[in-house]
């Protein structure tokens, strides 16, 4: 068994290399011609190929996390069905490889793209990616990373509430545009600070060149007024840390499984919704696990015949699999969150789906052979 076991790994980890290797060339192409039109602009004459070079490998971890699963089923489909072809699979499974054995077998395999997935997504791709959009925004003046509104933040304490809004990061790492809205105990809106600049420190923010706005409503209609105030620079006490901005200005499904876990308790403990948040914290946690489901999947190629279709039919069929998996899934993530479902089951029906299909498919196969 270890020399059968030594031969199928061997040859699926060289098959899922070889297709991620050829998928990560296709996006790193994508990307970097993406990025051509912001070489060379006014704004950013720094910004020239060199660091869209870098910007654009900064990126692959990401692509990886993203395209682990597909690939590992198109290699391992490819590889099922060319023992297939070959008879190779009917020596092995002569010798005493029995369907349930082949399946522990592959599912072994499948417990170690599991934690190299999980290490990807949680540790390397978040940093990589948050490294690479600094980078970008040092030689491109700022960068915005969630849209043109910026990041929207909340806190809460006795008697007043703030809402915090984050338009952009500055070469110096420091925010831009920052507004601070202040609400009184019934939801009126007190004060308001607009600060150029921000930088965050333990346990204050300090704002530059901030213009203070005072509603004064509390007194009669026709005596209400507004009181603008200048100065230069101000300490804005405030439990808001340098993390929890960063996790809102990174897009969920870039974040750390524990950066979203904290800031879903965060979100809630301010009395904001977290659905979106929530459902891609569930998908961190079984996105992984598909790697299993598709092991599985590839393991009923090995028990088909060849003789009217040739392999490259049944690969082209694992990619297609493979896509239908991933588009489900990012529709069942909307879905979801349109229809305020549960965030766990949500993120796991996609991979139940799949799993029923690859069992379903492999006993029928293992009887009806």
């Amino acid at each position: 068994m270890k020399t059968i076991r030594r031969l199928i790994y061997v040859e699926a980890l060289k098959a899922v290399a070889f297709v991620t290797l050829g998928f990560l060339s296709l996006f790193f192409f994508f990307d970097f011609v993406d990025e051509l039109q912001s070489i060379g602009r006014p704004e950013s004459l720094a910004y020239g190929p060199a660091q869209a070079l870098i910007y654009v490998t900064l990126l692959i971890p990401s692509h990886l996390y993203e395209l682990l699963p597909i690939t590992v089923l198109i290699g391992c489909i490819f590889v099922m069905a060319r023992l297939a072809q070959s008879s190779e699979y009917t020596i092995l499974r002569t010798s005493g490889l029995g369907p349930w054995r082949a399946l522990r077998t592959l599912l072994l395999l499948g417990v170690g793209f599991v934690f190299l997935t999980f290490a990807i997504g949680d540790y390397i791709a978040p940093a990589s990616e948050r490294t690479g959009q600094l980078l970008k925004s040092r030689y491109q003046g700022s960068y915005s990373l969630v849209g043109n509104t910026g990041a929207w933040l909340k806190e809460k304490r006795e008697n007043v509430s703030y809402a915090v809004n984050v338009l952009s990061i500055a070469r110096d790492g420091s925010l831009k545009n920052a507004r601070i809205f202040e609400f009184d105990a019934n939801g009126y809106v007190r004060k308001q600070l607009v600060a150029s600049s921000a930088r965050i420190f333990d346990d204050h923010w300090q704002l530059s060149d901030v213009e203070l706005q005072d509603y004064e409503t509390r007194i009669s209609a026709e005596k209400a007024r507004i009181l603008t105030t200048k100065v230069p620079q101000l300490d804005w006490p405030t439990t808001l840390t340098s993390e929890m901005v960063s996790v809102a200005l990174l897009r969920p499904d870039r974040m750390g499984t524990l950066d979203l876990f904290d800031y879903i308790r965060h979100l809630e403990a301010n009395g904001q919704t977290a659905q979106r948040y929530e459902i891609q914290f569930w998908r961190k946690v079984f996105y992984p696990l598909s790697c299993l489901v598709m092991v599985v999947l590839a393991l009923p190629f090995a028990y088909l015949h060849f003789r009217q279709a040739g392999i490259t039919t049944y690969v082209f069929g694992g990619v297609m699999i493979g896509i239908s998996f991933f588009l489900l899934n990012n529709v069942f993530g909307y879905l979801g969150n349109l229809s305020n479902w549960s965030p766990w089951l949500t993120a796991a029906a996609p991979g139940l789906i799949y799993s029923v299909m690859s069992l379903a498919a492999f006993s029928w196969l293992v009887l009806r052979r």
